[in-house]
């Protein structure tokens, strides 16, 4: 495991409170939560650049902002949106198939062979959630929509992490304008479709966590990650995070603890130590 490979499990492990994070802020309209965390992120990572002097970075050409810019957009407005009108640990869960969808992207569109192990791994892992959300499982009718949505995030984030190697040039100190960019889309859009709600203090402090750490600081470390690591298996270890996710939401009472849960993070487990210990498919550390 190289470091850029490393860097990516640090995104994974801030993602865990993504969930958490976000109900903390679920008073408010979905696109206006996307607004101010991708502000608080995009203004304090600009800060950094000025600071270091590292401005310069934020050249990037036409492909490279509508690749950030899209994807962080996108990706959380649907995600947010998902929680906000759908069961929050079932829709969470739904929107962990993109792990699943990066490993199996990684040889289409990347070229990178899977190998039986890899995707062993990733059966188990697959299991794993489904166990959750599978059969047994009550949905109420009018969380279709943001199950929809979870599930679309998925696959915009899949899509957006497994291109993101395209993009290797780019450098990652750039995501700070992208994040800037998308918060601007974000503003532009929850004026356009929803009524501002004032945020309480709890929002406030939420929205500033979600800005610092997941939706922050996270796109930074799996920049790194896809860009010089190893997809693959980045994309499997990915499965640890419903499971942490989803212990996070039920500590917070979002839910009811059970056997299946604890299944689950078995499989998840055993999934992600097949792919790591697949030798000889790695792509070479950049």
């Amino acid at each position: 495991m190289n470091r850029a490979t490393a860097s990516g499990i640090g995104a994974l492990a801030l993602w865990a409170f993504l969930a958490l994070l976000a109900r903390g802020a679920a008073g408010l309209p979905p696109l206006q939560v996307t607004a101010m965390a991708f502000a608080a992120a995009g203004i304090l990572a600009t800060a950094w650049l000025a600071l270091t002097g590292r401005l310069a970075a934020l050249r990037q050409p036409p492909i490279a902002w509508a690749h950030g810019v899209g994807g962080l957009f996108g990706y959380h407005a649907l995600y947010f949106a998902a929680l906000a009108w759908a069961p929050p640990v079932e829709a969470s869960l739904i929107n962990y198939l993109w792990p699943l969808l990066i490993v199996t992207l990684s040889a289409p569109i990347l070229g990178l062979p899977l190998g039986p192990r890899r995707l062993a791994g990733v059966a188990l892992g697959f299991a794993g959630c489904a166990l959750v959300v599978g059969p047994g499982a009550a949905f109420p009718p009018g969380a279709v929509p943001g199950f929809l949505c979870a599930a679309a995030a998925a696959l915009v984030w899949a899509l957006y992490s497994v291109t993101a190697r395209r993009l290797s040039g780019v450098p990652t100190e750039a995501v700070a304008g992208f994040c800037l960019g998308a918060a601007l889309l974000a503003a532009l859009s929850h004026l356009a479709f929803e009524t501002t709600v004032v945020p309480t203090p709890r929002e406030w402090a939420a929205a500033l966590l979600l800005g610092l750490g997941p939706v922050g600081a996270a796109f930074f470390l799996w920049d790194v990650g896809m860009k010089r690591g190893d997809p693959r298996l980045l994309g499997t270890l990915a499965y640890a995070v419903p499971v942490a996710s989803t212990l996070l939401l039920l500590l917070s009472g979002e839910g009811q603890a059970g056997p299946r849960v604890a299944v689950a993070a078995a499989l998840v487990v055993g999934g992600g130590w097949l792919a790591a210990s697949a030798k000889g498919e790695a792509p070479a550390a950049a």
